[in-house]
C-alpha cells in the first residue's frame, strides 16, 4: 500500500507540531474511545507508539499510575510538546529501539496509518510480554470519502491516503502472531463551516501527506472553486461533513 516517505511524514509533522493541539479535536475523541476499551489490570511498562504531542499520556498515567511510560514519535518537534513525565524517544514504529518482551501495553492511536502496518504489528508482538495487551486505533477506507468525492471531477491526483479494511487489519494481526484479535469499527463525524476551514484543519494535524500521486504544484483558483462547489453539495445542517472511519484493534501476544 502506497505511503509517503518517512522523511516527508517527519517533515509534515515537524511543521504541524505548533498547530496540532489546536486542531486535533477528532484525534482526542478517538484517543478517549480507545482508552475506554482498555481492560483493567496492572501495567508495569507501556509504550505510546506515535505519541504526537502526548495527549494520551495523562489518561494512560491515570489508569496505570505505577507504569513506566515510554513515549515514542517519528517527529522530534512533536516530542518537544510532550509535557507528561515519561521517557521520550524519537523512532520509527516499524523498527522500534526496544528490547524483546519489555512491554505490558503497546498503545497507538492514529499513527499506524502512516506506516507499514504488518511491520508495526510484528514489532508489537516482539515487544509484548506473554500477558501483554495491544490497543491500537487506525482509520478505515471510508475516511475522508467526502474529500475524495469533491475532487473526483476536478483532477486525477490523490487527495487522501489509502486505508486498510477491518478484515485486512485482523488478518495482519493474526499473521504477526497475535491472538485474541478483536477489530471494531465506528464512525466519527467532524463538521466545518466552510471548505477552507476544513482543508486548514486537515493540514494542521499533518494529514495532508498522501505519497505518490499527490499534487505537487499549486491548485488553480478554478479547480479550487470546482472542488469547493462539489463539497458544498454535501453540506448538512451541521456544516460540511468529514468522516473518520475508525478501526480499533485489541490483541494479545
Amino acid at each position: 500500500m502506497n505511503r509517503p516517505s518517512k522523511a516527508r511524514i517527519r517533515q509534515s509533522f515537524e511543521r504541524a507540531a505548533p498547530t496540532y493541539d489546536s486542531a486535533a479535536d477528532m484525534q482526542r475523541r478517538i484517543c478517549h474511545q480507545l482508552a475506554e476499551q482498555l481492560p483493567p489490570g496492572p501495567v508495569g511498562r507501556l509504550l505510546d507508539a506515535g505519541c504526537g504531542t502526548g495527549y494520551a499520556l495523562p489518561e494512560l498515567r491515570q489508569r496505570f499510575p505505577q507504569a513506566h511510560v515510554v513515549a515514542l514519535d517519528l517527529s522530534p518537534a512533536m516530542l518537544r510538546h510532550v509535557a507528561t513525565p515519561c521517557c521520550r524517544m524519537a523512532g520509527d514504529l516499524e523498527h522500534l529501539p526496544l528490547a524483546d518482551a519489555c512491554l505490558d501495553l503497546f498503545w497507538s492511536s492514529l499513527a499506524v496509518q502512516w506506516c507499514d502496518l504488518a511491520a508495526v504489528l510484528r514489532e508489537a508482538r516482539r515487544l509484548l510480554r506473554p500477558a501483554g495487551h495491544l490497543a491500537l486505533a487506525s482509520l478505515g477506507p471510508d475516511t475522508f470519502h467526502e474529500l475524495r468525492r469533491a475532487f473526483a471531477g476536478v483532477d486525477e491526483y490523490r487527495h487522501t491516503l489509502a486505508f486498510h479494511t477491518a478484515d485486512e487489519i485482523g488478518q495482519m494481526a493474526v499473521a504477526a502472531g497475535l491472538s485474541a484479535v478483536s477489530v471494531q469499527r465506528t464512525t466519527q463525524m467532524a463538521h466545518y463551516a466552510d471548505f477552507k476551514s476544513l482543508l486548514r484543519a486537515v493540514k494542521a494535524v499533518g494529514a495532508n501527506q498522501v505519497g505518490d500521486g499527490r499534487r505537487t504544484g499549486l491548485m488553480s483558483r478554478a479547480s479550487f472553486l470546482r472542488a469547493e462547489a462539489a463539497y458544498e453539495a454535501q453540506r448538512t445542517a451541521d456544516g460540511l461533513p468529514l468522516t473518520y472511519d475508525v478501526l480499533t484493534l485489541h490483541a494479545h501476544p
